[in-house]
């Protein structure tokens, strides 16, 4: 079992090498997209992955028995919008929505916003000068390109949220609304008890406050989180430094 993270060491040790973790046995991998598989943008739409990303998750998937998941905040179709057919399962806007690859679903799908919050959303994008997004399981401010307005997002979206019973989550230059049990460590528990996952030692890769989640589902299960950068207070027991080193590490 991976040891627990030196509270002395501000930053992670490197994982150890993918091809010696599988040297001592099954292992589960569990992959964010932006900010982990692709760089991040300054929106969404603006994200540059890899030409042949999917048809390299699929390799990557044969190489781990099947055990490879992309889990993200984005919609499934978004994904694929971007680099094509999944030949992975995956567990999009956060978590609320599983598919495999042959079109089998599990979960609840996406629960999208009501009307009222959505509109609130809206407006106090336009009056901020922020970028709302809308997504099958919620809506999300942006706001990477007017940062000093971040905060007001934040607090504006936890009262909303907090008032309709929802969740409010925040990650890099964004806060998005949610339902209450999309979160993506209840992804990886509801894939960790499937095959091809079920027995494997499970490490969750992401970047983001809302992979914190996936890190101590995969620490629960006797696996470790594997943070991409350099964020305090994490609590994944590995590093790597960038988008080009998980690509590394992985054999991508």
């Amino acid at each position: 079992m991976p040891s627990a993270p030196d509270p002395g060491v501000s930053t992670p040790p490197a994982p150890p090498p993918l091809a010696s973790l599988l040297a001592d046995g099954r292992v589960a991998l569990f992959l964010d997209f932006d900010g982990t598989l692709v760089e991040l943008a300054p929106g969404p739409d603006a994200i540059a992955p890899l030409a042949d990303m999917g048809e390299r998750l699929g390799r990557l998937a044969v190489r781990l028995g099947g055990a490879c998941a992309v889990v993200s905040g984005r919609a499934i179709s978004d994904i694929e919008r971007h680099i094509g057919a999944l030949a992975v399962p995956a567990a999009g806007s956060h978590g609320s929505d599983i598919r495999f690859p042959d079109g089998e679903r599990h979960g609840n799908s996406a629960q999208g916003l009501p009307e009222e919050i959505e509109a609130s959303l809206r407006s106090f994008a336009d009056k901020h000068d922020l970028d709302y997004e809308h997504k099958p399981h919620g809506g999300a401010l942006h706001y990477r390109r007017n940062p000093e307005n971040g905060s007001k997002a934040v607090a504006f979206a936890q009262d909303l949220a907090q008032q309709h019973g929802w969740a409010a989550q925040s990650g890099k230059c964004v806060v998005e609304l949610v339902a209450n049990d999309a979160n993506k460590g209840s992804a990886v528990e509801t894939l960790m008890a499937m095959s091809p996952f079920a027995g494997a030692m499970p490490f969750f890769i992401g970047d983001d406050l809302t992979d914190e989640a996936g890190f101590r589902a995969c620490q629960d299960a006797g696996g470790a989180g594997i943070l991409v950068g350099d964020r305090q207070g994490s609590c994944a027991q590995y590093a790597i430094t960038d988008v080009a080193s998980v690509h590394q590490w992985l054999e991508l």
